[in-house]
């Protein structure tokens, strides 16, 4: 800025200025010949603005003087006068700005805000030969460029539904000032004009706060000069944890929550909206499983089913909430179905029966026979489906003799599902007959037999009239009769029938009377009969082992079996549990094995001590009914052995770790298991769960290479001995150890080497001189005199010289192998060796 300078004492335009009323003829001018105007004009702060003295098209001023009265204030200051070429300003107008007088017109340059006020401009125009005295007030209004704004926020973080506003601020500008507001999302996305009351004022109230007011704020503020845009300001909204909602994968919902199949992997998922993001905590049935988002269940049992809760919970807030869903494990029923026929209707129908109990939820069964085909369910819905078991009756006059029939089983674990069949035919040959009398002749026992066929055939005796004797019974039919009713002469019929055949089928027997005899002798009972001579029948005899012994988990067989001739007179051998109970056929718990005259019955997944007890078999004939016991005895598992880790060593890469152990004390042993998990985990912090590092090592195993290790992690590892049931103690907790230093082997080694290579050299060089003591006569008076100190004179022919040791020697006699002392006259030689030895 242009700075005012000291006016001359005697001439210049301030002088002029005294001098206007001489100038105009030396009388002042009249007041209604004198010309005012005034007008306003407006400059921006820190920029330029022109003051004209004077209509644009009027000429300049001969002498122009320029005076300031700042707004408020009626004290005018000078601040520029100037004639022609000279021009002066006032000292102190630098508070304008850079002050410029040129023609009149005032320029002020880098305005100041303390220019806002009234300008008054005196001036002398040249008019018509005369001087005319001209007046102008300029009324010049600053104008302020509104300056960077900031926000302030009441809080930079709030909880949803608080009052929360943000307050627009700037340091300068003129008024008026507008305001406006953008609001973008945290993760970005476009800016909008947030909702709330305040949207264009200097204040944005969110009142209340909700999630959607979490961001970046921007305030931008407007006025007639410019427009500046604050920094942006993030607002964060505390929240939550909402209500989880929980995913189950595979999805199969039903009622009342969500399913699986046994031995399926199972992922939950849980998600609960917050700020700052929900901690999950997983629980089943009330205890605590898994911390995490996801919990995922390998392989699920069906002791894993029950109620799952998420547990969400805002650390900040110190908030919780949950959800709960219920999980069914779906699980087949052991074994496979049975099928089985039997005859029904008096022989004249089938019934098919199709049966497999247990398994969750019950399977649907459904008989399928030839020329049928397995859609035939959709078409007719419901109609032929059981649950567990299915019965079909089928025609036997209808059916052909070999044809096939299904039972297909549906259930939700198996998606192939299962199936049985059986196929009717009927044996061919026809019935056979035999009689037998019991000890002491007091009975006759007749038996009937035609084995095979599906169903059995159904055998009964009728006498010749054809009344019916007895009940009946498949394939074998047994009929006692008393030797005091005169069977001598009767005949009997055995009537087989099957429904797949439209006639019965029999045999016959006739019992003969007695013949007389040719000689006396003991008096016999008084009957025969035309079959080869009688057998004697008997109770029936059991063989079974006494005790059987079974570890839990495993199966047991228990076997009976028939001997002895009544093996053959069709008795019927049972089994009954401990509790008295007859085993069936179908059972999930028992299987039953049967022959001609044994029968095994198969005890799986025995249980401790459930299953333990005493078990009969009984047979029954005719004659009378025997019975064995079986005692089952179910031990339980030994527990593993107790596993301590001996060696824990770090590779040099540190991703690995060598692990040995060692077992302590006996049991049974089918296996180990290592774990790890990271340590050094905070207080606050729950320590994260153990992680298998590696499954089924075999029994014999005693170490283990372990990769995959971050080298940035310190991990803790134990191990585990299992078996088919339990799972041992696990062993103490060891954190890898630094790898050893590997260099000392390499210099042990060499070390070792350069004594053996010095071993040797020595070793030769003495075997040198020993053999060449002429050749090195002192070397060898050095290192054997002591040895030969005792050989009184003797002496040894000359040798030559080796040439292995390069040395040349004249002849000469023989000298001693050693002087007496103090009788050589040369002086000693002291002789020094030096080996090196080169690795």
């Amino acid at each position: 800025m242009e700075r005012g300078r000291a006016l001359p004492p005697r001439r210049g335009p301030w002088v002029l200025l005294l001098l206007l009323p001489a100038l105009a003829g030396g009388q002042p001018l009249a007041a209604g010949e004198a010309a005012y105007e005034e007008w306003r004009a407006t400059g921006v702060r820190g920029q330029a603005v022109e003051l004209s003295c004077g209509p644009a098209a009027a000429a300049p001023p001969a002498v122009v003087f320029w005076s300031f009265t700042p707004q408020g204030e009626g004290v005018p200051r000078a601040v520029a006068v100037g004639s022609g070429r000279e021009v002066a300003t006032a000292p102190g107008a630098g508070m304008l700005g850079r002050v410029t007088l040129r023609n009149g017109t005032l320029e002020l340059r880098e305005l100041r805000a303390a220019a806002q006020g009234r300008f008054l401009c005196q001036g002398l125009f040249p008019e018509r030969g005369r001087l005319r005295v001209g007046y102008a007030a300029v009324l010049l209004r600053v104008l302020v460029p509104v300056s960077k704004p900031f926000v302030r926020p009441t809080a930079a973080a709030a909880a949803e539904g608080a009052a929360v506003a943000l307050t627009c601020t700037v340091r300068e500008g003129t008024e008026p000032l507008s305001f406006s507001w953008q609001h973008q999302e945290p993760r970005g996305g476009p800016s909008v004009t947030p909702a709330g009351p305040g949207g264009s004022r200097a204040e944005l109230q969110l009142t209340p706060a909700n999630r959607s007011h979490t961001g970046w704020y921007i305030c931008t503020v407007r006025n007639e000069v410019n427009n500046r845009t604050s920094d942006p300001v993030y607002l964060d909204i505390v929240y939550g944890p909402d209500e989880p909602a929980i995913r189950v994968e595979p999805f199969s919902p039903e009622q009342g929550g969500f399913s699986a199949g046994e031995r399926e992997d199972v992922v939950l998922s849980c998600l609960a909206p917050s700020n700052p993001p929900s901690r999950y905590v997983w629980l089943h049935n009330g205890s605590q499983v898994h911390v995490g988002q996801t919990y995922v269940i390998t392989a699920i049992a069906r002791a894993q089913a029950g109620t799952y809760t998420c547990l969400a919970e805002n650390s900040h807030l110190q908030t919780r909430t949950q959800a709960t869903i219920v999980l069914t494990v779906y699980y087949p029923p052991a074994g496979s179905p049975s099928c089985s026929a039997l005859a029904s209707d008096d022989q004249r129908d089938v019934a098919l029966r199709c049966r497999w109990l247990g398994g969750f939820p019950l399977a649907r069964l459904r008989w399928v026979g030839p020329q049928e085909e397995e859609e035939e369910e959709e078409e007719e819905g419901l109609m032929g489906t059981s649950f567990s078991m299915a019965t079909r009756i089928q025609s036997g006059a209808a059916t052909r003799n070999g044809s096939s029939f299904s039972c297909l089983a549906s259930h939700p674990a198996l998606p192939l599902g299962a199936a049985c069949g059986t196929t009717l035919w009927v044996p061919p040959g026809s019935p056979t007959c035999a009689a037998a009398a019991t000890k002491g002749d007091e009975y006759v026992m007749l038996r009937c037999r035609w084995d095979g066929g599906t169903p059995p055939v159904t055998l009964r005796w009728r006498d010749g009239a054809g009344r019916a004797l007895g009940e009946p019974a498949p394939s074998t039919a047994v009929l006692v009769l008393s030797t005091d009713g005169g069977l001598g002469g009767r005949e009997f019929v055995c009537v087989a029938a099957h429904p797949l055949r439209a006639a019965a089928a029999e045999c016959r027997l006739r019992l003969g009377k007695p013949e007389p005899p040719r000689r006396p002798r003991r008096a016999t009972a008084g009957w025969h009969h035309r079959v080869p001579p009688c057998r004697r029948a008997e109770v029936p005899e059991l063989q079974a082992d006494s005790e059987v012994a079974v570890l839990e988990g495993g199966e047991a067989q228990l076997a009976c079996r028939q001997r002895g001739s009544s093996a053959s007179l069709g008795a019927t051998v049972a089994w009954y549990d401990p509790k008295e109970r007859e085993v069936t056929p179908g059972l999930a718990k028992y299987g039953l094995e049967e022959g001609e005259a044994w029968v095994n019955l198969t005890v799986r997944d025995a249980e401790w001590p459930g299953d333990s007890g005493i078990y009969r078999c009984t047979a029954t004939n005719a004659v009378g009914t025997a019975s064995l016991p079986v005692r089952l005895r179910v031990d339980r598992y030994p527990a593993p052995p107790n596993v301590t880790i001996s060696k824990l060593r770090y590779t040099r890469a540190r991703t690995e770790v060598r692990l040995e152990w060692r077992t302590q004390g006996a049991g049974n042993l089918t296996g180990f298991v290592v774990q790890r998990r990271q340590t050094k985990k905070p207080l606050r912090e729950t320590p994260s769960p153990w992680e298998t590092a590696a499954g089924d090592i075999e029994p014999h195993s005693r170490d283990r290479r372990l990769g995959g290790l971050d080298p940035a992690v310190l991990y803790a590892f134990r191990v585990l001995a299992v078996n088919h049931r339990t799972a041992g103690h696990p062993s103490e907790v060891q954190t890898p150890a630094e790898p050893p230093f590997e260099a000392y082997p390499a210099v042990t080694g060499a070390a070792v080497a350069g004594m053996l290579v010095a071993t040797a050299a020595s070793l030769l060089a003495v075997h040198c001189i020993a053999r060449h003591r002429e050749t090195l006569p002192r070397l060898h008076d050095l290192l054997f005199r002591t040895r030969y100190r005792a050989s009184r004179g003797l002496s040894h022919p000359p040798r030559r010289p080796s040439p292995s040791c390069g040395a040349r020697a004249p002849p000469a006699l023989a000298e001693p192998l050693s002087a007496a002392p103090g009788t050589s006259d040369e002086p000693p030689v002291n002789v020094t060796i030096t080996v090196t030895a080169t690795p």
